[in-house]
């Protein structure tokens, strides 16, 4: 997720597990622990410049660079691999590999084996971390967020994109297509406006999308395809940030920019809200679409004006989970939430003012 700097944060992304999140920016690179919250390390401007876009590979010495940002050192066409645990103070010695390209880089997306890059109208593939070479390359519709998501898991190769149908989703099984074809993609119509956001569990079995709109968010199963849930996150439009699964998919969350992070409940349906209207009984097609999707189970506030992600804490107790939003405004956010939708603030920090001297 990328906004406007403030405190000059360019953007935020977590890693595979949700464990840790990097954030780009005006001064160059810092990697935070989520729970507990503390910095792991950092890059600093002298190193890397300016950031525009970090992500990370898994807990793993590998960051991948994308330059960004009012003085960047790296160029926004291409994406660099930082490899700390390479000897050496110089910052050429750990920029062990160099992917360029004629268009900048929205986003890049890693797995144990594969790196994931996307430009405005095209994603490529490449193998990864060793001797990587072209895997595949897809063309898209028009893709300026660089919207993506790849399934970390062993067992599934999953990408998911955008397709060229406005408001479709694309799933492409990284596994079973041969490289160097263009094999035809699955495709869902997930949406009538076009996908603003899109995010897949951790096992690659749900994928969940909202449009520009963002009113409403759809899961589908990958595999049949199906519409499995609608789940409203309101009436009003709104740009949705970040959505994201708890980690046995029992719920789901989901920022934008009204600045609330919506909690829904996906094991158990019946948690969330329903509109009044569904026990009044029948009503017209139009209200009856409004009435038969499901409202959020809890949710709560953040800055408003402040870009956020959002993820779910590892379960501590069978009763009780927890989401931690965090801002590009430099704030977290913990709330603790129950299945009844009570849901209350239990810690808040400033994590740009956290320091650790160590670099990355």
């Amino acid at each position: 997720m990328t906004q406007q700097p403030l405190r000059g944060v360019t953007s935020l992304r977590f890693n595979q597990d949700q464990s840790c999140f990097c954030c780009a920016m005006e001064t160059g690179v810092r990697i935070y622990n989520v729970e507990p919250l503390m910095e792991k390390g950092h890059l600093d401007h002298e190193q890397v410049g300016s950031m525009g876009l970090v992500e990370m590979l898994h807990r793993s010495n590998l960051l991948a660079l994308v330059g960004g940002g009012s003085s960047p050192k790296f160029s926004e066409i291409s994406v660099l691999i930082w490899d700390d645990a390479r000897e050496g103070k110089d910052s050429k010695e750990k920029l062990v590999l160099e992917f360029t390209f004629t268009k900048p880089v929205l986003s890049v997306r890693m797995r144990h084996d594969k790196i994931v890059i996307v430009l405005k109208n095209r994603i490529y593939v490449y193998s990864f971390p060793d001797n990587p070479r072209k895997l595949f390359e897809f063309d898209t519709r028009d893709n300026p967020k660089g919207l993506c998501d790849l399934c970390p898991s062993l067992e599934k190769q999953l990408l998911v994109f955008p397709g060229h149908k406005c408001g479709s989703l694309q799933l492409v099984d990284l596994a079973s297509t041969k490289p160097g074809t263009s094999s035809a993609p699955f495709t869902i119509n997930a949406h009538q406006s076009d996908i603003a956001c899109v995010s897949l569990n951790q096992p690659g079995t749900v994928v969940a999308s909202a449009s520009q709109k963002g009113t409403l968010i759809r899961l589908f199963d990958t595999q049949s395809k199906e519409k499995l849930v609608e789940l409203r996150r309101g009436t009003d439009p709104a740009t949705l940030y970040c959505i994201n699964f708890s980690h046995d998919s029992s719920f789901l969350c989901a920022s934008s920019d009204k600045g609330t992070v919506h909690i829904f409940a996906l094991k158990d349906t019946r948690l969330n809200r329903r509109s009044a209207l569904a026990r009044v009984g029948k009503v017209g097609p139009m209200i009856g679409q409004y009435v038969d999707s499901q409202w959020s189970l809890a949710s709560f506030t953040v800055p408003a004006e402040s870009a956020c992600i959002c993820v779910f804490c590892r379960n501590t107790s069978k009763n009780v989970n927890s989401v931690i939003a965090i801002c590009v405004d430099g704030t977290f956010h913990k709330y603790v939430f129950t299945p009844d939708g009570n849901c209350n603030r239990e810690a808040f920090d400033v994590y740009l003012d956290i320091c650790d001297d160590d670099d990355f």
